[in-house]
């Protein structure tokens, strides 16, 4: 299912989206929804790094993985 929403954009950014819009032959919409993509992994990949980073503090050595997911 596809929803749609309004978003306000700097004049520079809306002319940069634009520009690589027409060289990538891809539309604005695309490009966008491509980058919140992005933006959501890595904000996922971020809150679960910090997540094992939390868990596993003290891990150094290959046998203290090893102990930790055994």
């Amino acid at each position: 299912m596809t929803d749609s929403f309004t978003i306000t954009l700097p004049a520079e950014v809306k002319l940069a989206l634009e520009e690589v819009s027409r060289q990538g032959g891809k539309a604005p919409s695309d490009i966008i929804e491509q980058a919140v993509k992005q933006h959501l992994f890595l904000r996922q990949f971020q809150s679960l790094r910090e997540r094992l980073t939390a868990k596993l503090e003290g891990v150094i050595t290959d046998q203290d993985v090893f102990d930790q997911v055994s």
